[in-house]
């Protein structure tokens, strides 16, 4: 039986609301075992991904696949549909794959009420018992737990098809990729290795191509240079031509004659100008090469908050103690919980002990006006993400560039995002913060923060957010986030017997 494999031949794809390429003649091969897709937020990897599962099909050029291909998407909004094959099956397989990843039998009945990480374990592990030959996964560590995180890690490299993965999760694409193609449009390139191997050769050839433009423009300054001091050289020599040719000689000056005779004999009159156009000539080769040399554009990054955004009231919210159902005869109990404007606070605990759901239950508590307020949520359907977008593209001019901006410091290019008929999930995202930012909030509440978000907006929102006077409420399974930003701990965990949770404040 041959071995499973994907080929991208010259393939190009553009969205029709787009004035720019966004992949144009990519040429990729992918063998068995893991490639990483690598780029920024809207660069198009999620539409190679389902370009490679035959979700879209490329406007030129081919894709070349063996057998059945499955594309496990960003949001997990929806159930898979063969999940009660999956539940309900007694193979070997499944039984192993329901236990490494913690699926349980109920998930099918109270998907509503499973956490994202839930929902995307099983929606990884459906994917993985189907066995495809080419397999695409978009993000499968959002929403993650660090313990469910590696028994993920631990499932994915039983599987022996092609399997793209596109990720921000630097130790997992570093943990299993052989190779990465990494995107940033029109333009892909194949590098092998892990992520970290492939950014440090991306920046050797980006030294190398800056070093060689920065050589071809000094060429061509120098060339410039030369080719007016010689065309002035010609200008005057001829202008010295033209008025010994109107002087007349002394009648013994039969030296200047013989001279006067042996320059239009020999052409030294022309000789500056042919030397001249010669130096044009390599001054074009030279543009010629510079041109060949792709240098990548470099980005301002970086957002910052206004120094007075700091809420003067008492507190931001307080809420009593009590009691939240979490389904299943589950109850997440919390004591009281107070907020101070200034206060950073990190809500943690493993997937499903109900974070999202406290979250849901102290937004309406909030003693504060809604526009001083920014909150990101887990996630934002495909309909909500149109509909902000929908709004962001009609505010008026000055407004609408003051997000962009904004956003553009976050590491996406406006233009294209506008452009796009949907925003990615990271790129949503940045939308509303910037929304927030420009309102000068005094409480930012983010669920997931560095979910869908690529690595150097991870690094611009952990820099602002470091500095930002307002309070922080953050629920985040990334604890490299949370502990440059958070000094307050909101714990949850499951009591001694497994029925309720409980919240531990640290």
């Amino acid at each position: 039986m041959p071995a499973p494999s994907l080929q991208f031949q010259n393939v190009s794809f553009t969205y029709a609301s787009m004035t720019r390429p966004l992949l144009v003649e990519v040429k990729a091969h992918f063998p068995a075992g893991w490639t990483g897709v690598v780029g920024p937020n809207g660069a198009g990897k999620s539409t190679l991904l389902m370009l490679a599962v035959g979700e879209l099909e490329p406007q030129e050029g081919t894709v070349v696949r063996s057998g059945q291909a499955i594309y496990c998407a960003q949001r997990t909004d929806l159930p898979p549909e063969a999940l009660p094959d999956f539940v309900y099956a007694g193979d070997r397989e499944a039984l192993v794959l329901r236990d490494q990843l913690g699926i349980e039998d109920d998930w099918l009945d109270r998907w509503d009420t499973l956490s994202h990480g839930e929902r995307k374990r099983a929606q990884i592990g459906v994917a993985l018992w189907l066995d495809p030959d080419v397999l695409a996964l978009d993000e499968p560590t959002n929403h993650i737990d660090g313990e469910a995180r590696q028994l993920l890690i631990g499932a994915l490299r039983r599987y022996r098809g092609v399997g793209l993965l596109v990720s921000h999760d630097r130790e997992l694409l570093d943990a299993l990729c052989t190779q990465c193609l990494f995107i940033d449009p029109p333009d892909a390139s194949m590098r092998p290795g892990g992520v970290t191997q492939g950014s440090e050769q991306a920046g050797i050839e980006q030294e190398t191509a800056r070093r060689q433009d920065d050589a071809a423009k000094h060429t061509i300054t120098r060339l410039q240079r030369e080719t007016q001091r010689r065309r002035e050289a010609a200008d005057q020599f001829a202008a010295k031509t033209k008025a010994a040719k109107h002087r007349k000689p002394p009648a013994q000056d039969h030296d200047g004659t013989a001279m006067r005779n042996l320059a239009k004999l020999t052409g030294k009159d022309a000789f500056a100008g042919k030397l001249a156009a010669r130096i044009g000539d390599r001054v074009t080769r030279a543009r010629e090469q510079r041109a060949s040399v792709k240098v990548k554009k470099v980005y301002e990054l970086g957002i910052w908050l206004e120094s007075d955004a700091c809420s003067q009231r008492a507190s931001l919210f307080r809420v009593p103690a009590g009691e939240i159902p979490l389904g299943n005869d589950r109850r997440l109990c919390f004591p009281d919980l107070v907020m101070r404007p200034t206060d950073r606070i990190a809500v943690t605990g493993a997937n499903g002990l109900g974070k999202s759901t406290l979250l849901r239950h102290i937004m309406p508590q909030l003693d504060l006006p809604a526009e001083r307020i920014v909150h990101v949520p887990q996630e934002i359907t495909a309909d909500e993400s149109r509909r902000i977008l929908a709004e962001i593209a009609a505010l008026p001019k000055e407004r609408l560039g003051q997000i962009m901006t904004i956003v553009s410091r976050l590491g996406s290019r406006p233009q294209r995002l506008i452009e796009s008929d949907e925003p990615s999930p990271g790129e949503i995202r940045k939308i509303l913060l910037a929304l927030g930012i420009a309102g000068r909030p005094h409480l930012i509440v983010m669920d997931e923060p560095t979910n869908h978000m690529d690595l150097p907006s991870i690094t611009c929102l952990e820099e602002a957010l470091s500095e930002c006077p307002c309070g922080l409420l953050l629920v985040s399974h990334d604890f490299r986030f949370l502990g440059a930003l958070a000094t307050i701990n909101w714990h949850l965990v499951p009591t001694e017997t497994g029925a309720d949770v409980e919240v531990s404040l640290w």
